[in-house]
């Protein structure tokens, strides 16, 4: 068996004669965000293709801002890694003070987008680069309120998007919500 090292690392080589000409490379063992595929022909004249993953230390790089609520815990606000940025789930907090702004749905998804695109924003991104969000409800009856503001920040077209109603949130918020945005190379 041949293997081809890329970025330190050894993976066995594929034989792309097996593949069908249509299938993603991804069906051969899967692709995973820092990782490439590299095809070419070896000495012998068969195809084949390597994928590697990159384990760099330098490229996982945390984002800190002072204008969003401070982490609750031991995590980041949010990480940049492969040109990608993978934002924390973000509560309805007043960065100043740490509390929510009020108790209602509305306000507190007003104020989580905004601490969002203050993350975003120190990130080199905005909310044009949003790919995937994530939303987590208390009561998932605050789900139209809750798209009438969300379709204010996030131009079309909009981000791939969950949302779940869940047992409880931190600090007895009654949103939170996460996203991944793509960065420019």
């Amino acid at each position: 068996m041949a293997w081809c090292g890329l970025r330190s690392i050894h993976v066995p080589t594929i034989d792309v004669g097996l593949l069908r000409t249509r299938s993603p490379l991804a069906a051969a063992g899967g692709v995973v965000a820092g990782s490439s595929i590299w095809r070419s022909s070896s000495r012998n004249g068969s195809p084949f293709a390597c994928l590697s993953l990159s384990t760099s230390p330098g490229i996982k790089e945390a984002v800190v801002t002072e204008k969003a609520p401070a982490a609750l815990g031991p995590y980041s606000q949010a990480i940049k890694a492969n040109n990608l940025l993978f934002v924390s789930g973000v509560l309805g907090l007043i960065p100043e003070t740490g509390k929510f702004i009020s108790d209602s749905v509305e306000d507190q998804t007003e104020q989580v987008l905004k601490n969002m695109g203050e993350i975003l924003k120190a990130s080199g991104a905005d909310y044009s680069s949003v790919v995937k969000t994530t939303i987590m409800l208390a009561d998932l009856k605050d789900f139209k309120k809750v798209n009438e503001i969300y379709a204010k920040y996030f131009p079309s077209p909009a981000p791939a998007r969950s949302t779940y109603q869940v047992a409880a949130l931190p600090l007895d918020a009654k949103i939170e919500i996460e996203c991944i945005a793509a960065l420019k190379a």
